[in-house]
């Protein structure tokens, strides 16, 4: 009898072990396509690049189309009277997130398909992703984002050098007590009835980031500042007298910083 207990024991056991297991984070195969970037990727599953870069062995931050990822994801077996609005209202994902992680553009799906399930609503917008030992602020997904799109307004045809400044003068605000402290209110700071962005004001902001200037906002929050310090910037056909007459810190391209 002993024995049976034991036994019965250990099929429990195997039988909880199967069901935590379950309920927890698989590792999913992800197929990369056109214009996939570790940063849109990272966004789409609510992990970081670092962290793709490690489960995957990247020396760097390519990647091309067809190439297989292992990322942190749950993994649902479909079932009968699924629909991908169910699934994706059960995991409190997007529909659109959903269709995309699984390249699945159309709505016919089969019982035991498996679909990788993204990152839900609040944890893609709220989780902080400082990924980096370097990072000087705290930052989140949506706010990189936002970050690289005023990047990529501002900096139309400047070098990268440009576009980091561009993003350190962001984080140089956010820093300051002078300043609103997160990089959205920094952003969509308006004082005095004057928007501190251009792009905020005309609607450009709102335009897509491209990776180049992902990768400058993420250099920025690593602490690299070419702008030295700067507190302003505008380009150098610029004849507003208030903020010419600011103290320069460096120029670059026909981009000018300032305190």
């Amino acid at each position: 009898m002993k024995q049976l207990h034991k036994g019965k024991a250990l099929i429990a056991g195997v039988l909880l072990s199967l069901t935590l297991t379950q309920t927890t984070a698989f590792a999913a195969d992800y197929k990369v396509v056109r214009d996939d970037s570790l940063y849109k990727i990272g966004n789409l599953f609510g992990t970081s690049i670092s962290t793709l870069k490690t489960k995957n062995k990247l020396q760097s931050d390519k990647i091309y189309a067809g190439q297989v990822l292992d990322i942190p994801a749950k993994i649902h077996t479909v079932l009968k009277g699924d629909t991908l609005y169910l699934i994706a209202k059960k995991y409190n994902v997007k529909l659109f997130s959903l269709r995309k992680a699984n390249h699945k553009w159309d709505d016919l799906i089969m019982p035991n398909q498996k679909l990788i399930i993204p990152a839900s609503k609040t944890s893609a917008s709220s989780t902080l992703k400082s990924t980096s030992a370097g990072a000087v602020i705290p930052y989140t997904q949506d706010e990189v984002d936002l970050l690289a799109r005023l990047i990529t307004a501002e900096t139309i045809g400047e070098p990268y050098d440009a576009m980091v400044g561009v993003g350190a003068v962001v984080v140089n605000r956010v820093q300051s007590a002078e300043w609103p402290n997160t990089i959205s209110s920094v952003i969509n700071h308006v004082t005095g009835g004057y928007y501190q962005f251009t792009p905020v004001q005309n609607g450009y902001i709102n335009n897509p980031a491209s990776d180049e200037a992902v990768k400058a906002a993420l250099a920025a929050l690593d602490g690299k500042d070419p702008s030295k310090g700067a507190m302003f910037y505008y380009d150098d056909s610029c004849t507003n007298e208030w903020i010419t007459s600011k103290p320069v810190t460096a120029k670059i391209g026909k981009m000018v910083f300032a305190e």
